[in-house]
């Protein structure tokens, strides 16, 4: 029933706008990239939007340059994927395109199932997926909507990302089928790969930033959980080039003992923003960022403090004890 109320406002639609949140990840990109591939062989007409940059390492994703900032005054309905939580749509809230997308149709397709739905949505379709692109596979099926070979390449990308290469534990024996449809339908797999690693190559003055990260990394006192600062000044400087988070936290993550990583952004405006990544057996991401108004995954998931009140150092403590009492109450 729910899918029928989803068919019919995307008939009724002749601009459709597909909105990734501030965080936009390989799945949200994947995700908005499938679908534009899908509506637009339906005859749609489909604007893709984000209020960021995305990011230079998602960019082997092929049409990540079509993704705009500005919502278009003209479109007949929105999309939100991969995405359920309101407070993820900061900017569009602070310059009030939200409030002129709320007077339209919008429909939320999300695999995070932690949330219930954005409030003023007209469908929330949030099912259990390792990927959001999952949904759409299993919706497109339904619909006996078309499935073109840039459409399945992208579903793959997204699925392959937020799944961490079919390994996560949210991987499903259905997502290891929609992969082998999606292959027989002519995605390359290899090819899709080999695209993404050539996109992950360097600059040379990456590799001596890397090692300055390590050296900074800090742990709690247990050893449990490892954390990395990364000011205005480097972020600024850095990424253009890459994601200083995403240099180092796979390595943090890595270290004996450790449990849970995460790598801290703070902006000139006092504004700190955290990207957490957990261990195999420890599913805390979720429930750790949601604390801090965040969200994510239990291994992957992230938060923002946006008001400034209180410090760096403040907020490291704060997580690092919330995290251990997390991690002790599953064990």
């Amino acid at each position: 029933m729910i899918y029928q109320s989803l068919q019919e406002l995307v008939y009724n639609a002749s601009h459709i706008a597909i909105l990734q949140a501030d965080n936009p990840d390989g799945d949200s990109l994947g995700s908005a990239l499938a679908l534009e591939a899908i509506l637009s062989e339906m005859g749609k007409r489909v604007s893709m939007v984000c209020a960021v940059d995305i990011a230079p390492h998602f960019r082997y994703l092929n049409g990540w340059d079509r993704v705009r900032k500005d919502i278009p005054t003209d479109v007949d309905c929105a999309i939100i994927v991969d995405s359920s939580t309101e407070t993820l749509f900061e900017y569009y809230e602070k310059n009030g395109q939200l409030n002129w997308i709320k007077s339209k149709p919008i429909i939320v397709i999300d695999h995070h199932t932690e949330t219930k739905g954005i409030s003023y949505a007209d469908v929330n379709i949030i099912e259990q997926a390792v990927a959001t692109s999952e949904v759409i596979y299993r919706i497109a099926r339904q619909l006996n909507w078309p499935l073109p070979v840039d459409a399945c390449e992208m579903m793959a990308m997204s699925i392959m990302s937020d799944s961490l290469g079919l390994t996560t534990d949210s991987t499903s024996p259905e997502s290891f089928r929609i992969m082998g449809d999606l292959v027989e339908m002519g995605v390359s797999i290899a090819k899709l790969d080999q695209a993404r690693r050539e996109l992950m190559r360097k600059e040379r003055e990456l590799l001596p930033y890397k090692g300055q990260l390590l050296e900074r990394v800090q742990y709690d006192t247990s050893g449990r959980v490892a954390s990395i600062v990364i000011p205005w000044n480097e972020i600024e400087k850095y990424s253009p080039l890459y994601n200083p988070s995403m240099l180092v936290i796979d390595d943090m993550r890595m270290v004996v003992g450790v449990d849970v990583a995460v790598a801290y952004k703070v902006y000139k405006d006092g504004k700190i923003t955290a990207k957490i990544r957990c261990n195999f057996g420890k599913p805390i991401g979720s429930d750790l960022a949601n604390h801090f108004g965040g969200g994510g995954h239990p291994y992957a998931s992230g938060f923002k403090l946006m008001d400034g009140k209180k410090k760096i150092d403040e907020v490291i403590a704060e997580v690092n004890k919330k995290a251990i009492e997390l991690l002790e109450s599953i064990e």
